[in-house]
């Protein structure tokens, strides 16, 4: 059964269209508080933080309203990355954890992830219940006058994070004398960030730390990079670090300029984990995970098993198979040794542990060569076309071609109108044909 309202990684859109306003906040807040409040012996909480759009002042009131009216007690933690809020859930013991958030999307997009008791994100099987709480009759799940709950502001969520993640690494742990470049894409890191690399004695230079409720993602993060290498070059710094609106998402860029994305990332990690024998079990990686990636872990004799796309999906099958490493091209990376989903600053304190002892970073990067890979993302008005006799035949041609030559990936994105093409060979002309034959279809 397909899923209503959640997508990839929550419920994501665009603001004051379909799913994302004030009385659709309402009852999602309804429906979450009455599903968690019945579970048996957890009190009845739930704590909120947001990423730094407009929106969010719009839409928390009325998620706030409608958790409360489920008879729900609420902290809200203002801007706080989204493992912060993770953390912070299962630390405090709360029912559940909501981050107002649409990551790396645009500002005019807005939505919800959502997180359990033990900081994880919820499973398809209980979004699947929450989804039929919000098409119920909303006056069965309000509570009385006397059960309504009662709303408290907490303003020290962002040290109580940083608390949380200097408490995985040694207490003589430092970055003294070393130059750090952070790019925060204006959005939930933009005090966390600087706070916590200042904290531990870096000298640090940054971007995108000046919100002004349209400007996240916009020109910076980790999906416009030339803003951090353009830092990296013009201060000569150690490191890199660009994150992207609710900073679940890091690319870094070594101390040559050179973007590292998440395959790299990982990669490093999991030689490095290996070598320190910390690395359980293997690694989680995704559909859109490079083939070199794969390649490179087969000679490290490395276990590498494949997920659906998502950090969730990752997750779940970390858990499946007791890994503790997983995540994703896109610089989604879980370090299940210390956190439930993914954290940029996390990986970013990991890469600079590991540089701590005047080790450059381009000399632990690029550990394999890249199989050039094309990503093409094309909107449409129902991403159903995937399923067309049509895309199905264009689909079928294309892989039958590059079979044993590299690989392609058709799929709907979960938080956009979008359908992403993907393909990976050594062969660039072979793999332009097969991008345009499904392309050409789906237009």
């Amino acid at each position: 059964m397909l899923k209503k309202y959640f997508g990839t990684d929550g419920i994501r859109g665009t603001v004051n269209d379909t799913n994302i306003n004030g009385e659709m906040f309402f009852k999602f807040g309804l429906a979450a508080g009455t599903y968690f409040k019945n579970l048996k012996k957890i009190k009845q909480t739930a704590i909120i933080a947001k990423d730094t759009r407009l929106s969010g002042y719009t839409l928390e009131p009325a998620l706030v309203s409608g958790l409360t009216s489920a008879g729900m007690h609420v902290f809200t933690l203002g801007p706080l990355p989204t493992n912060g809020l993770a953390m912070l859930t299962k630390k405090m013991k709360a029912n559940l954890g909501i981050m107002i958030t649409a990551s790396h999307n645009p500002y005019y997009d807005n939505g919800l992830k959502l997180f359990g008791p033990d900081g994880l994100k919820l499973s398809d099987k209980i979004e699947k219940k929450i989804e039929k709480l919000i098409d119920s009759k909303i006056i069965k799940n309000l509570s009385k006058p006397e059960k309504l709950g009662r709303v408290k502001r907490l303003e020290d969520s962002n040290d109580k994070y940083i608390k949380i993640l200097k408490s995985n690494f040694p207490k003589d742990f430092s970055l003294k004398g070393m130059k750090i470049a952070i790019d925060c894409a204006n959005g939930a890191a933009y005090k966390t960030g600087p706070k916590l690399l200042r904290s531990l004695g870096a000298k640090v230079y940054q971007v995108g730390t000046s919100p002004n409720g349209l400007n996240i993602n916009q020109n910076c993060g980790s999906t416009f990079p030339r803003q951090i290498k353009n830092l990296v070059k013009k201060y000569k710094v150690n490191l890199g670090i660009s994150l992207d609106g609710d900073a679940d998402r890091v690319i870094l860029c070594n101390e040559k300029g050179k973007i590292v994305d998440g395959d790299q990332i990982i990669a490093m990690l999991a030689s490095r984990w290996k070598r320190k024998r910390i690395l359980r079990g293997g690694v989680i990686g995704t559909q859109m995970s490079n083939y070199g990636l794969q390649k490179f872990f087969n000679k490290q004799s490395i276990k590498f098993i494949r997920s659906k796309v998502g950090d969730r999906h990752v997750k779940e099958k970390m858990k499946k198979y007791n890994f503790n490493l997983g995540g994703e091209q896109s610089g989604h990376i879980i370090l299940g040794k210390f956190a439930t989903t993914g954290d940029g600053l996390l990986v970013a304190l990991e890469t600079l542990f590991s540089l701590r002892k005047g080790i450059k970073a381009s000399q632990i990067f690029n550990n394999f060569k890249i199989t050039p890979q094309i990503l093409v993302n094309i909107s449409v008005k129902n991403k159903s076309i995937i399923n067309s006799k049509q895309c199905k035949k264009a689909i079928k041609k294309a892989e039958q071609i590059i079979k044993g030559k590299g690989r392609m990936l058709v799929r709907e994105s979960g938080t956009e109108p979008k359908i992403r093409i993907m393909g990976e060979s050594d062969d660039k002309i072979l793999l332009n044909k097969c991008i345009k034959i499904v392309k050409r279809t789906i237009k």
